[in-house]
Formats: structure tokens, sequence, C-alpha cells
């Protein structure tokens, strides 16, 4: 039985030739049931075979109808039911039903698989086989294949070469593979959009931007000239050099920046990410966030702390001026020859982010540096001589620390001279676990601010 609605039959059209024939038909059989009642009746048996007919045609009949309801499909379910049927993946042969499994761990994993019909399904199934989730999925084409990152979550005693081997047996190759954490579950559109917008508030960030957005890599910040010898860095094309593990884009300051990750080569599209976040920072021109404090030192005097920008580098020279060679070497181990092309380094935004301290009198007496080193970060301090001692390093190298945690750093190193208590104790202050490294007077400490919490597998 069909459902159609009134508007389909009011617009069915009329076929007068079947109803010729059905009229046809009608009176065929009624002319024939006549001839045969008649033949019947006036037989000898006539009344006997017509109730003998009648008979089997009400068996047969009977029949027919318990074997239709017999055999008759069951009405396929409605509403909901219906979609939710419909949609449901069948299991695959082999796999485990899912389960709770307790513990869990995250991973990321990237893996080299055949561009053809059935290959992700391959690997989804070897690794379902393991009772293992795939949260989230990328994929890079490349002309030989497709490069497929996926963030997985996977039961905690499942061993790392364990999940390898079952990708290999799923077609995957080149397979790599890291622990990861809570910050990999936003998926990547959304991530590149946060990483976007903290670049274009702060020129500062997009180093820290991109080794965010292509993992554990090495990245270093070449000025267009060196601020020692001033000798011209390596010219870098427009649209940048790509080789495999390496990747060189124009820095929009003039110089370049070099990203390197030796364990996994770069795809196209890491390259052309990337490209973009330098285009947009190049497209926005330098920038700081205007944001200040005004603090007030043990002793009672208020100063003003906030971030510095190559706008502050007449301060700064006649900071230097005012300061003692003895301090001057103490801050850049050894005697400064060019004051002014170190200086436009140090307060670039390209190259880290620096603190400045004035007084109220607008009089710049301290700066505080935090400097990304591929893949460290380094803290420097230069007080005036009349400020020293009075809590201003102390408050600089705090504020620093807490930039650095900021941009999950998990550590920050200074480099200075045994001599040099004051730096000493200021690290120390922090209440950190501290190593000394010394090596010919020049002493290295470093603060861990956080255990490393990545650990890989090969």
């Amino acid at each position: 039985m069909t459902d159609e609605t009134p508007a389909k039959r009011a617009h069915r059209p009329h076929h007068w030739r079947r109803d010729l024939v059905e009229l046809a038909a009608l009176f065929t059989a009624v002319a024939a049931a006549d001839s045969v009642a008649n033949t019947v009746v006036h037989g000898p048996d006539g009344p006997t075979l017509l109730i003998a007919s009648a008979a089997a045609l009400v068996a047969t009949t009977g029949f027919h109808t318990w074997w239709a309801r017999r055999h008759h499909p069951a009405p396929p379910p409605a509403g909901d039911e219906a979609r939710g049927a419909a949609s449901a993946p069948a299991p695959a042969s082999g796999t485990r039903p899912k389960a709770d499994t307790g513990a869990t761990t995250l991973w990321r994993m990237r893996t080299t698989v055949r561009d053809e019909p059935g290959s992700l399904a391959a690997l989804c199934q070897a690794l379902a086989h393991h009772r293992v989730d795939i949260l989230s999925l990328q994929t890079h084409p490349l002309a030989d294949g497709t490069v497929d990152e996926l963030l997985l979550r996977a039961p905690a005693a499942l061993p790392p070469g364990v999940l390898t081997d079952a990708v290999a047996a799923g077609g995957g190759s080149g397979t790599w593979l890291e622990r990861a954490d809570a910050h990999d579950l936003v998926d990547a559109p959304t991530r590149v959009l946060n990483l976007a917008t903290r670049t274009a508030l702060d020129a500062s960030e997009l180093p820290l931007a991109l080794r965010q957005l292509l993992g554990r890599c090495t990245i270093h910040s070449i000025p267009a000239r060196s601020p020692r010898s001033g000798t011209p860095a390596e010219p870098v094309p427009t649209e940048g050099v790509w080789e495999e593990t390496v990747m060189r884009l124009r820095d929009p300051s003039g110089g370049s920046i070099t990203i390197e990750r030796p364990y996994l080569p770069f795809t196209p599209t890491e390259f052309a990410r990337a490209r973009a976040l330098v285009e947009l920072d190049a497209r926005l021109g330098p920038r700081v966030p205007p944001r200040s404090d005004v603090l007030t030192l043990p002793e009672g005097n208020a100063i003003t702390v906030r971030r510095a920008d190559p706008g502050d580098l007449v301060a700064a020279r006649e900071m230097h001026d005012r300061c003692s060679p003895a301090t001057l070497a103490l801050r850049y181990h050894g005697p400064i020859g060019d004051a002014d092309r170190y200086l436009r380094h140090l307060l670039s935004p390209r190259f880290g982010r620096t603190l400045a301290a004035y007084t109220a009198s607008g009089r710049l007496v301290a700066l505080g540096h935090l400097l990304w080193d591929g893949d460290e970060t380094e803290v420097a301090l230069l007080v005036e001589d009349d400020w020293q001692r009075r809590g201003v390093g102390a408050e600089l190298l705090g504020r620093l620390v807490a930039l650095a945690g900021e941009a999950r750093c998990e550590s920050v190193y200074a480099v200075t001279q045994t001599s040099n208590t004051g730096m000493v104790a200021a690290m120390r202050a922090l209440g950190l676990p501290l190593d000394y490294q010394v090596e010919e007077g020049t002493l290295v400490i470093t603060a861990r601010l956080a255990p490393a919490t990545a650990t890989s597998a090969p």
C-alpha cells in the first residue's frame, strides 16, 4: 500500500484505455461464470460440485493468509530508531568491542599512508583492534602519498611499540609517535586562529606561535646584521626556503627566521601555515601591548614597569652612559664597542621580551631581557649603579620568569660572572630548582620552571 498525498492523487493522469480494458474483463468474467454455473447445476452432481468447490476455495484462501502473515518481514523501526540503525557502522571483522579501559594516555602520531581508497579505513581498523580512539585527524597531501597526523587516546597499559606495530600492520610507514597533553585536544583550525590572534597582539609572539604550530622544533631569529660585528646576514627569498627538516623565512624586521626539526620532516601544509603567520606579522608591523604597572619598592620609591620597544632606544643609550664599565662588563661579559646596534637588537620584540623600569621623573634605570635562544630561554638584567641592591632587579627578574611560564618554557638560564653576587641572589630568590655550571669564570644558572612532560618514542 502506498502513501500518497491528495496533491499527488489530484495530479495523476487519467488513462481511459485502462478503464475500457477493465470493463471488458469484467463482462467476460461474468459471462464465463454464468456459463459454468448453468453447466454444473443442470448436471447430475451439480450441487455437490458447487459445495466442494466453495470449500476448496475457502481452504486455499485460509492457507494463503496464514503463510503470508508468517513470512511477512517485520516493519522497519520508525523515527530516530530507523535513522540510528541506518547510520550505525557495522563492526569490522576481527575488532574487539569498545569497552571501558580505565586509565588512558594521549598520543600524537604521524604516519604516511598510500593515497588510495581504503587506506585510512585499514589504519583505523588496526588501531581499533587495540581499543585506540582517534580524537582528531589532519591530512597533509604529498606527491606520492598522504601524511596523516592523528591525536590518539590509548589504554595506558598499551606500550608505544605495540602501537607503532599496529600502525605498520594497518599500512602506515615512517611512523612518528610522541606523548600529547590537554593542549593538543584543541582542533587545528582553532589552534591556528588562537596563534594568529596572539601574533597580532604582540610581535614577540611570532617565534612562540611558530613553535606551538610546528611542535618540538628549534627556532633561531637572525638579525639583518650581527649586533656585535655588523656583518650582514645571508638574504632569504621572499617566498622562503623549505628543505625537508629546515625552513627559512624572511623576517619582517629585515632578518630571517630559521626553523629546524631534525626528527620529523616538514610538510607543504606546515610550510604554508608558517608562511601565513610570518606574512600576518609583516602586514601588522611592530607592536607591543601598551601595559604598565606602578610598583613601590621596599624603600618607598615608586617605579613604573612596562614592556620596552625600539622607541626606548634613546633612554637606554643614556642609561648605558650612566653605568660604570664594571656594570656593563657584568651584563655583556666584556666591553661593548657599539652599544647602539646591540641595544637595537635587544629592544626588538622579534628576539624576545624586554621590561623597562622608569622612575616617577621618567628616567630609565633598569632593563630586563627575556631572549628566545632556540630551544632555550635566557634572562638578563642591567640595573643602573645608583639603583642596584634596591629590589629593582629582583622585581624585573620575577616578571620575566612569569612571562617565560606563560610562554610554556620549561626553564630559563642566566649567564653572568661568578663575582656577580646580585644576580646569583636574585635567581635564588625565585624559589625554583637551580642548576649551576661554571666554565672559565663564567657562571650559567638554570632555573627549571616545570618538569618535562613530553616523552617520545621513535
